[in-house]
């Protein structure tokens, strides 16, 4: 089985995938941090609590997901650091030999563009709790998922932050 090697979250190395979400540099706001997609007209956001439990590393990913219409944010709210596993589409499945796992600190978000393949939600070492952000109608059309060959992941290392 192979074994994939958890980096720090970086802006430029999740970019193809989506955006990293991290507190404004200046200012009390900062618009357009994310663009928010909704590619099927009259579907509803779905503001979903979501509990994310930890990852081992030794329990094989089998199967990684995407939202083909949608994009889908995670927003911490009671975190300490996550794992995010996210894939290239070759031919529209996951391209396995290109899979990345990242630490993402409790303290940023993420948003996944509309059909970024990625894995489900994995804390590091403690459950914790995020607001999801996804436009679904409960049809089959929300969500697609794939089987991989099964992975594990590297432990992460707890002492480095995000890169931006």
């Amino acid at each position: 089985m192979r074994t994939i090697p958890i980096e720090p979250i970086a802006t430029d190395a999740f970019a193809p995938f989506g955006d990293l979400l991290v507190a404004p540099a200046l200012g009390p706001r900062q618009d357009r941090a994310a663009a928010i997609e909704n590619g099927r007209a009259g579907v509803p956001l779905n503001v979903a609590l979501v509990r994310s439990e930890p990852s081992s590393g030794l329990m094989p990913l089998t199967r990684m997901e995407r939202h083909p219409h949608s994009s889908q944010a995670f927003l911490p709210l009671a975190v300490g650091s996550y794992l995010v596993v996210v894939a290239p589409d070759r031919d529209g499945r996951p391209d396995e030999a290109a899979l990345r796992a990242f630490r993402v600190p409790g303290h940023a978000g993420i948003n996944y563009r509309a059909g970024a393949w990625h894995a489900h939600m994995m804390t590091a070492t403690e459950p914790g709790t995020f607001a999801m952000l996804v436009h679904e109608d409960g049809t089959e059309a929300d969500c697609v998922f794939a089987a991989i060959a099964p992975v594990t992941l590297a432990p992460p290392d707890e002492t480095a932050g995000p890169r931006t």
